[in-house]
C-alpha cells in the first residue's frame, strides 16, 4: 500500500512539472519574439529635481519639448538646459512659479534621439544662479520617441 501513494505522489509531480515546463517555454517564446518588450511597459517620465517641476514633455526624433516650472521660491538667473544628444538652451531670467522660456516652454533643437517609436532615456542638466552661487541639477527624461 506504501508504495502506491509514493507512485501517486511520483506521477502527480511529473504532470505538474511538465505543465510548469510548458508554461515557461511559452513565456520564453513570448519574451523572444518581443511580446513582453519591458520598454513597451515602462511609464513616460520627466524628473529634474526638488523644485523644479517638468509639467510636460515631448521627445521627437529632433527635439525635445519641456516645460519646466520653477518653484525655487526665488527668481533664478542664467538658467541654462543641457541633454547630451541636443543643443544647449539658455535664458537670462527665470521667475519664480513661471515656465522656463514662457507658456510653450522650452524646446531643444539639433537633437539625435532615435527614430520614431524607439525608448529615449537621456540625462538632463539644468544650472541656474541663485544669489550669485551656481547650481546645477541633474534629472532624467524617459520617454518614446514621437
Amino acid at each position: 500500500m506504501k508504495h502506491n501513494r509514493g507512485q501517486a505522489a511520483m506521477e502527480f509531480l511529473m504532470t505538474y512539472g511538465w505543465a510548469i515546463l510548458v508554461v515557461l517555454a511559452a513565456i520564453g517564446a513570448l519574451a523572444y519574439f518581443g511580446v513582453l518588450s519591458p520598454s513597451r511597459f515602462l511609464p513616460s517620465s520627466c524628473t529634474i529635481a526638488p523644485g523644479i517641476g517638468c509639467d510636460e514633455f515631448k521627445v521627437t526624433p529632433t527635439t525635445v519639448q519641456l516645460l519646466l516650472r520653477n518653484g525655487m521660491g526665488n527668481d533664478l538667473t542664467s538658467a541654462t538646459i543641457a541633454i547630451a544628444t541636443c543643443t544647449t538652451s539658455s535664458a537670462a531670467s527665470w521667475t519664480d512659479g513661471s515656465v522656463l522660456g514662457g507658456t510653450s516652454g522650452t524646446t531643444l533643437s539639433g537633437c539625435t534621439n532615435g527614430a520614431v517609436g524607439s525608448r529615449y532615456k537621456q540625462s538632463a542638466n539644468v544650472t541656474y544662479t541663485l544669489n550669485g552661487v551656481s547650481h546645477t541639477k541633474t534629472g532624467q527624461i524617459v520617454s518614446l520617441v514621437e
